[in-house]
């Protein structure tokens, strides 16, 4: 049934791949299966030592840190990032979420007790609609099976955009930008993989481990979709 509804909507409302532009034919697709199999995938999982970790190397401890994808400016796969973040596409987020829980599924990121996506200020969550990295630490927690805490991390301040920010710059723009919610309380001795969509300099998701850090015992897995 569901495959035929999907057909008779699909003859009338098609659906495309944002990579390539081709017609989607299967249910719940969202790129298609060419395109899927030449993603710009970094191979970084097993390296403890990829170009990721070394981002926050001398700057705050972690048991590791990976990304999935490599994305470059100009890229064709550069659109998918663009929908879940600006332009709605929700289904995307889960998508991608579940190519990134795959990845983890059998790496010692898979050892984290807790999925914790870093938050969005409530004003920017309200007018987007959704933080795109909980819908990625969705499709993470329904591959690896750890579970999902959305409410262990608040944002204080609605900071100003880091895309023309240099390190440093980015750095100050997120100190103390994150605190802990009262549910955060009592979990101690706990490792916890942070999950975001794009890693570039590493200052938030730095930011956001620090404040983790308060917990008694805590440990640090740092896993973004794509590292830029």
């Amino acid at each position: 049934m569901r495959r035929w509804v999907h057909d008779i909507t699909g003859f009338f409302f098609p659906l495309y791949c944002p990579v390539c532009g081709n017609v989607l034919h299967l249910p719940g697709e969202v790129i298609c299966l060419s395109c899927e199999q030449k993603m710009p995938f970094t191979h970084y999982i097993n390296d403890p030592e990829n170009p990721v970790a070394q981002l926050f190397w001398g700057r705050i401890e972690m048991e590791g840190a990976f990304s999935l994808l490599r994305f470059e400016k100009g890229s064709k796969y550069q659109p998918l990032l663009h929908l879940l973040k600006y332009k709605g596409h929700r289904k995307m987020g889960v998508f991608l979420g579940r190519m990134l829980g795959h990845a983890l599924k059998n790496s010692v990121l898979s050892q984290a007790d807790l999925v914790v996506p870093v938050p969005l200020h409530p004003k920017k969550e309200r007018i987007r609609g959704y933080n795109q990295s909980s819908l990625i630490a969705q499709g993470v927690a329904e591959i690896t099976g750890i579970p999902l805490h959305e409410r262990i991390l608040f944002r204080r301040e609605n900071t100003a955009s880091q895309t023309r920010r240099n390190r440093y710059e980015r750095w100050e723009n997120m100190e103390d930008v994150f605190g802990l919610c009262r549910e955060a309380e009592g979990y101690s001795d706990l490792t916890f993989l942070l999950i975001d969509d794009v890693v570039t300099t590493g200052s938030t998701l730095e930011a956001c481990a620090t404040t983790l850090k308060r917990l008694p015992g805590a440990g640090i897995y740092v896993a973004t979709l794509a590292c830029a």
